[in-house]
C-alpha cells in the first residue's frame, strides 16, 4: 500500500499488475490480517444469511486513503481505449459529450457572472444573489457561478449552500467509485484524469439519490481543458421517447449489476489493486459483511456473495432493478434517469480496470429481463446524452449546482501539465426515494 499525497490533482498513471510498498506497510497489514481465522468457502449466498465462517474473514482495512488509481508507481502506464469482450468486433464508443455549433440553452438562463462584482460581496449572504440563484435554479434546475474569486473549499462550500444546505447533504453512502472527503461536506470527484466520464445521473443505481448536487473548483486547466459537461435531461426524454430504444427501455426497465471488492483479501495477499474500482468495504461503509449487506439492502439492492473468489477475496454482486425514467414532481413528468455510465463501457480508459474482461469489470446494466443491450443500443444512449451537451469551462472558484433529474453530468479525459493542476469538489444535495415511472406522466406539452 501507499501512502496517500496532499495533492489530489496531479497523480501519475496507474501501471500494471505489481505495485512496489514500503516493506513496513505490508508487514502492518500481515499483522492485521494474522488477526483473521482460516476461512471457508461459501458461495452465492443472499441476504443476511451469513455463517460464522463468514464473519470470521472480517479483517481491519484503512477507512480512508487514497484511490488505487491515484497511486504514485515507477511505472507510466499509458492507458488506451480497451474494448469490452463482447465488442472486440466494434469500434469503442468514445463520447463528444457536445455537438459542435448546437446550442442546447442561452447561457444566461444558467450562468452568473461574478466579474462586476465588488469581491465583499461574493458570499452565501448577499441576498441579491441568493434570489438570482434560486431562481434560476427553479427555471432550468442548472446554477453556474463564475469569475468568483473564491480559493477556499469551505468558502465555495457556503456559496453552495444556498441551494445546498449543509445540514441536508447526502452522504456518499453505498456509492458506485471510491471518494474521500477534502472538506468538511465535500468529496473528491473519484475519478483518474486519463478515463472519459460517461454522462450520468449521480447514484442513480440504488433506491436513494441526491435530489441535486454540486461541483466547485479550487485549481483549474487553461483554455477549457478538464472542463466538466452537463446533459438537458428534458430535452432529451423528449427525444428518447419518439424511438424504439426509447420505448423498450420504458417497457422493460433497468438492472444495475455491481461487483464489489474485498479490501481485506488486497491486504492479505500484498495484492495489486491495479483491477479495483470500488471495494464493498469502502462503498458501504463497514468491515463487517452483515453490517454492509444491511446498508445495500437499505439502498433496495439485491446481494450475492462469492466468498473465496480467487482474486477478489470476498466477492459482493448487487442487484437493483427499476425503471428508466424517474417522475420529477416539478415538472409533472418522467425523466431519463440512466446511461451507460453503468454499463462496462464506463472502464474503457480506466487505469488498470480497463484491462479487464466483461465479465470482471465491476458494473453491468441489462434491461429488466436480464438481457444485454445490443452494441447499437448503448450508442445510441450515448449519442442521445451528447446531443444535448452544454460545457462549463472551469475556473478557480467557480460553483455549479445541479438538479439531479433535469441534468446529468460528465467529462472527457484530459491531460495535466507540469505546473498544473486540476482539483474539483462534489458535494450531495437531499436525499430521495426512487419511486420510478407514473403513469401517465410523459406528456411534455406544458414544457417550455
Amino acid at each position: 500500500l501507499l501512502s496517500p499525497r496532499s495533492d489530489l490533482h496531479i497523480r501519475a498513471r496507474r501501471t500494471t499488475t505489481t505495485v512496489t510498498a514500503p516493506p513496513e506497510k505490508i508487514t502492518m497489514f500481515r499483522h492485521l490480517c494474522k488477526q483473521s481465522r482460516k476461512v471457508q468457502t461459501l458461495t452465492s449466498m443472499s441476504g443476511r444469511s451469513f455463517s460464522a465462517a463468514a464473519q470470521a474473514q472480517t479483517v481491519a482495512a484503512p477507512s480512508s486513503r487514497v484511490q488505487p488509481f491515484f497511486e504514485q508507481t515507477r511505472i507510466d502506464y499509458k492507458v488506451k481505449p480497451a474494448p469490452a469482450a463482447h465488442n472486440e468486433s466494434h469500434p469503442v464508443i468514445e463520447p463528444k459529450f457536445v455537438w459542435p455549433g448546437r446550442v442546447v440553452m442561452e447561457p444566461s438562463k444558467f450562468t452568473i457572472d461574478c466579474s462586476q462584482m465588488d469581491a465583499r460581496d461574493i458570499h452565501h449572504n448577499n441576498e441579491s444573489l441568493r434570489a438570482e440563484m434560486k431562481q434560476k435554479f427553479h427555471d432550468v434546475g442548472l446554477v453556474y457561478v463564475t469569475n468568483t474569486g473564491l480559493t477556499d473549499f469551505e468558502d465555495m462550500r457556503d456559496l453552495m449552500g444556498v441551494l445546498l444546505p449543509s445540514e441536508e447533504g447526502m452522504e456518499y453512502k453505498g456509492g458506485s467509485n471510491w471518494r474521500n472527503r477534502i472538506a468538511p461536506n465535500v468529496y473528491d470527484t473519484g475519478a483518474p484524469k486519463e478515463a472519459w466520464l460517461h454522462y450520468h445521473h449521480e447514484m442513480a443505481y440504488v433506491g436513494h439519490s441526491p435530489q441535486s448536487l454540486g461541483f466547485c473548483a479550487k485549481a483549474a486547466l487553461p483554455n477549457g481543458r478538464g472542463a466538466s459537461y452537463v446533459s438537458d435531461q428534458v430535452a432529451a426524454t423528449k427525444e428518447l421517447l419518439t424511438t424504439e430504444f426509447g420505448q423498450k427501455l420504458k417497457d422493460k426497465g433497468m438492472c444495475y449489476v455491481r461487483r464489489l471488492t474485498d479490501e481485506a483479501h488486497y491486504a492479505q495477499k500484498a495484492q495489486s489493486e491495479f483491477d479495483v474500482y470500488n471495494h464493498w468495504q469502502k462503498s458501504f461503509g463497514s468491515d463487517d459483511p452483515d453490517e454492509a449487506v444491511e446498508v445495500a439492502q437499505q439502498k433496495g439492492l439485491q446481494v450475492e456473495w462469492d466468498w473465496n473468489h480467487h482474486r477478489f477475496g470476498r466477492y459482493m454482486k448487487t442487484k437493483y432493478y427499476t425503471d428508466v425514467y424517474e417522475y420529477f414532481p416539478q415538472l409533472d413528468v418522467n425523466l431519463l434517469y440512466a446511461s451507460v455510465a453503468d454499463h462496462y463501457v464506463w472502464f474503457d480508459t480506466w487505469p488498470g480496470v480497463n484491462l479487464s474482461s466483461n465479465e470482471d469489470r465491476p458494473i453491468k446494466i441489462t434491461f429488466g429481463d436480464d438481457t444485454d443491450l445490443t452494441y447499437d443500443e448503448v450508442k445510441q444512449f450515448v449519442d442521445i446524452y451528447d446531443k444535448y451537451g452544454i460545457g462549463l469551462n472551469w475556473k478557480v472558484g467557480d460553483v455549479a449546482v445541479m438538479c439531479n433529474w433535469r441534468w446529468a453530468h460528465g467529462r472527457p479525459r484530459y491531460e495535466v501539465k507540469e505546473h498544473e493542476s486540476r482539483e474539483l469538489g462534489v458535494v450531495l444535495g437531499p436525499v430521495f426515494e426512487r419511486r420510478g415511472q407514473k403513469g401517465g406522466k410523459w406528456s411534455f406539452d406544458q414544457q417550455a
